[in-house]
């Protein structure tokens, strides 16, 4: 995330009326605006291969994935984010066209600029949806999956994947290999171009 932050507080109304006419996307943290960087071929790539297996797994459900186009709004803590790849099986985010309040699942794909904010602070805002199930974290340098899962207690679980593993994510009993998501990833070893 890049900050270009606003000398002025808007609204969250003011803001997803802004962001329906804007050429680049704007993430929304508590009256603030920070633009979003492009993204590498390696996290596009990630991106779409989760949206594309999880877009088969879905199908005839009634859930509904969307990849970074579409704003996840935590209304307890006045934000707006853009996940990576988000899933919804809850008939209330049918009558939000703009951004979804119900989410099951949000997968993030790490980078240099933004891993320890999306391990810490935005990971802190996502659990306030009651009904997020995991969060998945997908390092885009190596395979490596982790996902943090949220137990009866209401406790986060950490399950790690490296190369070689399955995948499961059972907010949408989904099953897949390391490989399947990291088809098409050259690992370059020089992560020096990430930005988002």
């Amino acid at each position: 995330m890049i900050g270009n932050q606003s000398q002025h507080y808007i609204s969250p109304e003011e803001y997803l009326k802004l962001e329906e006419v804007s050429h680049i996307k704007h993430e929304y943290i508590q009256g603030e605006i920070y633009a979003r960087a492009g993204a590498n071929d390696a996290h596009v790539t990630v991106a779409g291969n989760l949206f594309a297996l999880l877009k088969n797994q879905v199908r005839g459900s009634g859930c509904r994935v969307y990849m970074s186009d579409m704003k996840a709004g935590i209304e307890s803590r006045n934000i707006y984010y853009y996940p990576d790849v988000m899933v919804t099986c809850d008939e209330r985010d049918k009558a939000f066209q703009s951004f979804k309040k119900y989410p099951c699942l949000i997968i993030e794909v790490l980078s240099n600029g933004t891993e320890a904010f999306d391990r810490g602070d935005k990971f802190a805002d996502y659990q306030e949806f009651e009904t997020l199930q995991e969060y998945v974290l997908i390092n885009q340098k190596r395979q490596r999956v982790e996902c943090f899962r949220r137990n009866a207690e209401g406790l986060w679980v950490l399950y790690s994947y490296t190369q070689g593993s399955e995948i499961h994510l059972a907010s949408v009993d989904f099953r897949t290999s390391m490989e399947a998501i990291y088809e098409d990833v050259t690992f370059t070893g020089n992560d020096s171009e990430e930005a988002n």
